[in-house]
């Protein structure tokens, strides 16, 4: 059976902490709904009620930009060990640029990726956890590093020229653009190493 918290619990925290794989879903009032996949060691709680993701450059911003038009998000955890759990987080979104004024303290506690666009921030408005009995048992092999790997061999200015032109969904919302996070302008050593 369901349960519903306004915030997440010590024993939520503990669990997101053991997952190497969480979905994220957003949508706007028209078109489509975004649900993406996220991997890495990209996600934080910040708080009971306010958490945080690392978002590197991919082929679209959907989330970016159904955040920006409605606020509304769901990220969900399953759990692939033993117990089965699924954890929801219901809230409201918002995606902070290297250029905006919170960065360097949303930033602090990341290690910046290569191809960091944005961080999203959440503020929780309710947590709920559920069975998952349908969720499969697995183990994790290994991280793909594909992604990783792009980012760092690109070329910096090809790299942002290409962010830059990513203006619009692919429902046509507007989605501001970022520009590369460069090594050497970050918290401690925590910036992202282009050159690396």
């Amino acid at each position: 059976m369901a349960q519903f918290t306004e915030a997440l619990t010590d024993t939520d925290i503990a669990m997101i902490g053991r997952q190497s794989l969480f979905f994220v879903a957003t949508a706007a009032d028209e078109g489509r709904i975004n649900l993406s996949p996220k991997g890495y060691d990209a996600f934080r709680v910040l708080s009971p009620t306010r958490v945080a993701w690392l978002d590197l450059g991919g082929s679209g911003n959907e989330t970016h930009a159904h955040l920006v038009a409605d606020g509304r998000i769901t990220i969900m955890f399953c759990e692939f060990a033993q117990p089965p759990l699924i954890l929801r987080i219901y809230g409201r979104g918002r995606p902070v640029l290297p250029a905006d004024p919170d960065w360097h303290e949303l930033s602090a506690p990341f290690d910046l990726l290569p191809g960091t666009r944005q961080i999203f921030e959440v503020t929780v408005e309710s947590v709920q956890t559920s069975c998952g009995w349908g969720v499969p048992v697995m183990t994790l092999d290994h991280e793909r590093q594909t992604l990783v790997k792009y980012h760092a061999q690109a070329d910096p200015e090809a790299w942002e020229a290409k962010y830059r032109a990513r203006t619009k969904s692919i429902d046509g919302l507007p989605v501001t653009p970022t520009d590369r996070y460069i090594s050497g302008h970050g918290p401690g050593n925590k910036s992202v190493a282009t050159d690396a």
